[in-house]
């Protein structure tokens, strides 16, 4: 890996479909994993609902204290809403390695 600071990072993308009653749970179990760099959560036709990027090395708890608000919008969407998908972009910190198949370019 370069060390140039502007080379664009690397690391773990994945696409997760959740029940609304289980939405505003799975998005705190997440905040609290302390990797996520950004959550994209849509409809599950594609609609993109609500992109939340976290700051890597936030607090768990200070994390959370700033997403307050936005949780609270979550939990009234999944009244509403069945299902969402959630896009999840972890950060590389653990997955350095270039041979690592989950890595994407």
């Amino acid at each position: 890996m370069s060390n140039d600071p502007y080379e664009p990072r690397r690391g773990l993308s994945e696409r997760v479909t959740v029940a609304g009653s289980e939405l505003v749970d799975y998005v705190k179990q997440l905040v609290a994993e302390g990797n996520v760099r950004r959550l994209i959560i849509r409809k599950p036709g594609g609609a993109t609902l609500l992109e939340v990027p976290l700051t890597a090395g936030v607090a768990v708890g200070g994390a959370l204290t700033l997403l307050a608000p936005i949780i609270a919008a979550l939990g009234a969407m999944a009244a509403l809403i069945t299902k969402f998908e959630i896009d999840i972009q972890r950060s590389d910190e653990q997955t350095e390695d270039k041979n690592d198949p989950n890595v994407l370019p």
